[in-house]
């Protein structure tokens, strides 16, 4: 992307009285920023049907073009990368949401598109119970699938538990802040946010300068799940942020899982809750967490499927099974990432070859390869 259409996104994702939400979607119908900008006194003649407002949010666009070339200085100097929507490093997982950014701001040095990513999260006042389940868990996974990556919110309690727990087991992991990256809230975390810059990274859709307010807590969960293929709840109380993300991955029908407590624990109380609401499976360990996933354990015996391709598989569908055919099953996220399709078309190939007796859906927008007929 040229410098100038990236200016130009990112002022579009600072316009007063647009919103971030708004400008994505503005984004993806025109396809060009600069387009967006260069006609943003006659917007209405390139979308007819669009609310009269537009314009008067377009016009205002100076202060935001102002405040991106700023921005874009700031990124520059401290080899921030920013990420736009459609671009082959934005987290394709995110992606698929409705909401998700048009821009966010990346320091690190992971892949934000790796085959398996969890985000765990769960109550700033972490007990030691919870603290243990949460380095547990991750040390376990890190001798099974050793590049995943770990997604949380740099935040007290739990996050910052899972963060340090995936650092001292060599697990990349990825932080999304509320703010911009000129500062770490908690200031406390900023040891831990520079080891993972070079473990990981750190995430945000907000500029620098940005004043951290409460909403903004609230808006980065839905980072912290999209971006994910599952979001485990280690500990939460009857309301709270943890429980936010995990609504927040259920309506994106993405994997959710919770540790039980006691049943008189109070941060133990949203996890219960989200477990009787039948909005999260209940895991014990890891392997839980790999069987809920059906994440295969290479350390296991079984021996993959030989297969034969059907003579009647296009392109792409020949692609996705050559892909698939050697695992038990498969993420459709990771199906994506792995073969370099749109999610749409991904999704279009796979319907045809259920068509075909080729995949079985399994749920969780999982699918196996079933096998293949002469």
């Amino acid at each position: 992307m040229d410098t100038s259409e990236l200016i130009n996104v990112m002022a579009l994702s600072e316009l007063p009285g647009l919103g971030l939400n708004n400008a994505c979607q503005l984004y993806k119908r025109v396809g060009s920023a600069t387009a967006i900008i260069e006609h943003r006194n006659d917007i209405l003649d390139i979308l007819p049907d669009a609310h009269p407002r537009l314009r008067e949010v377009l016009s205002n666009a100076s202060g935001a073009l102002a405040r991106a070339e700023e921005e874009l200085g700031f990124i520059e100097k401290n080899h921030i990368k920013a990420l736009v929507i459609g671009e082959e490093d934005y987290p394709v997982r995110l992606a698929e949401c409705e909401d998700a950014p048009l821009v966010i701001y990346y320091l690190g040095n992971t892949n934000l598109n790796a085959m398996k990513v969890v985000s765990i999260v769960g109550t700033r006042h972490c007990t030691e119970y919870g603290r243990s389940l949460c380095e547990r868990l991750i040390k376990d996974l890190s001798q099974v699938y050793p590049d995943t990556l770990i997604v949380s919110g740099l935040a007290y309690g739990v996050d910052i538990t899972a963060h340090r727990a995936a650092l001292n087991n060599n697990m990349d992991t990825v932080g999304v802040l509320a703010h911009g990256l000129d500062t770490i809230y908690p200031n406390l975390h900023r040891h831990t946010a520079s080891q993972m810059v070079h473990q990981g990274g750190l995430l945000t859709e907000y500029m620098s300068h940005c004043l951290i307010s409460k909403g903004n807590f609230v808006r980065r969960n839905r980072i912290v799940a999209g971006m994910s293929d599952a979001t485990i709840v280690v500990e939460s109380a009857e309301k709270g942020g943890a429980l936010i993300t995990a609504d927040i991955a259920f309506s994106y029908n993405r994997t959710v899982a919770a540790f039980p407590g006691k049943v008189d624990n109070p941060y133990s109380a949203g996890c219960h809750k989200l477990i009787h609401r039948n909005m999260a499976t209940l895991i014990t360990n890891a392997d839980d967490l790999l069987e809920l996933l059906q994440w295969t354990n290479p350390k296991s015996n079984n021996q993959p499927r030989q297969l034969e391709l059907f003579d009647d598989l296009t392109d792409d569908e020949r692609t996705i099974v050559n892909y698939m055919k050697d695992k038990d099953d498969v993420q459709v996220n990771n199906v994506v990432v792995a073969t370099g399709l749109s999610y749409d078309k991904v999704m279009s190939s796979l319907l045809e070859l259920e068509f075909k007796g080729v995949v079985k859906v399994l749920g969780g927008n999982r699918y196996k390869v079933l096998g293949v007929r002469h």
